[in-house]
C-alpha cells in the first residue's frame, strides 16, 4: 500500500486580518465543520486526562448527531489517561493520525503508529497514553452499546489501515473502495468506523439516501459533496455530519486520493416511540 497522509489539527488561532467569511454550516439535515475552525479556543478538557486536549466534532444533540459523538484528541508527551472513559456503556474506535501513542488495552500493550486502529468493547479497561517525544494526534469515536439478547458483545482488536486491503466498490472500475476493519456479516458491531477512498474523478454516481446516520472526517485530499440540496467544497481537515436519509453523493477533485474516515450506525432494530 502506498504512504497515507492523515491530515490533523494543530490549534493556533487565525490573524485579526482574516476575513470572517468560511465554509463552516450548520442545517437541520447536515453541518460542514471546516478545518480552520479547530482553533485554540474551541478545544476542551475531559477528566483524568493529562497533558490533553480535545476538539468535539460531534455529540448527541436534538438537531444534530443522535447516535455518536467524535473528538479529535491531541496528547503531549507524557500525556494521556489511565481512566479515559467514565461511562460503562461506552464502546469506542481509536484511529491515529498523527504520532505514536501506546494503548494498553485488557493488560496488553500496544504500539499504535497513523493507521492504526483499536476498537473498544464496552466494559473494557484501558488506557493511553503518549510515549514519544512529540505530540500524538488521534479520532475517539464513541457509542453506547446496543446490547441484544442472544448476542456477545464484539472482541477487542488492535490493527492498522495497512494490513487490510480496501475492498473495491462494484462496476467503478476501482476508483471507489473502502477498508473495513470489521466483517459486515458481523451483527455483534452496531457500528462500523471505515475509510473510504476515491481515485482522482471518482464519484458517488447516485444521492445516497439511507437510514444510517454519517460522521465524516476528511483525511486527504478534496471534493465537491452532495449534503441534501447543496454542493459543497471539502478538504483534508473537514468533517461532516449527515442525519439519517440526508441525500449525498461526492465527486473526487484530485489531484490525489479522497479520503475520509467514516462513521455509522448500523445492524440495530429502529428504536420505537414508547
Amino acid at each position: 500500500m502506498a504512504d497515507r497522509s492523515y491530515y490533523s489539527p494543530k490549534g493556533g488561532l487565525p490573524p485579526q486580518t482574516q476575513l470572517l467569511t468560511d465554509r463552516a454550516m450548520f442545517t437541520d439535515a447536515y453541518a460542514v465543520i471546516p478545518r480552520g475552525t479547530f482553533s485554540d479556543i474551541v478545544t476542551s478538557f475531559l477528566p483524568f486526562w493529562d497533558k490533553a486536549r480535545f476538539w468535539v466534532i460531534a455529540r448527541p444533540l436534538s438537531g444534530f448527531a443522535e447516535t455518536f459523538s467524535q473528538y479529535i484528541g491531541e496528547l503531549l508527551p507524557g500525556g494521556g489517561s489511565d481512566r479515559p472513559e467514565t461511562s460503562p456503556e461506552a464502546e469506542a474506535v481509536i484511529f491515529v493520525v498523527e504520532g505514536g501513542l501506546t494503548l494498553t488495552l485488557a493488560g496488553k500493550q500496544h504500539l499504535m503508529e497513523p493507521g492504526g486502529y483499536a476498537y473498544i468493547p464496552p466494559g473494557t479497561g484501558w488506557s493511553l497514553r503518549n510515549e514519544g517525544d512529540s505530540a500524538a494526534r488521534f479520532h475517539w469515536i464513541r457509542k453506547a452499546y446496543q446490547a441484544v439478547d442472544g448476542l456477545d458483545a464484539p472482541d477487542a482488536f488492535v490493527t492498522n489501515e495497512r494490513d487490510i486491503a480496501p475492498t473495491e466498490m462494484p462496476d467503478c472500475g476501482g476508483v471507489w473502495a473502502t477498508t473495513r476493519f470489521v466483517d459486515p456479516a458481523d451483527l455483534r458491531h452496531d457500528m462500523h468506523v471505515t475509510i473510504v477512498t476515491f481515485q482522482p474523478g471518482g464519484v458517488i454516481p447516485f444521492a445516497e439516501t439511507h437510514v444510517m446516520e454519517h460522521g465524516l472526517y476528511v483525511l486527504e485530499g478534496k471534493a465537491v459533496y452532495r449534503l441534501n440540496q447543496d454542493w459543497v467544497e471539502v478538504e483534508a481537515g473537514d468533517f461532516m455530519w449527515l442525519r439519517a436519509f440526508c441525500p449525498q453523493a461526492c465527486y473526487a477533485g484530485g489531484p490525489g486520493p479522497f479520503r475520509y474516515l467514516l462513521y455509522k450506525d448500523v445492524n440495530r432494530h429502529m428504536n420505537l416511540p414508547r
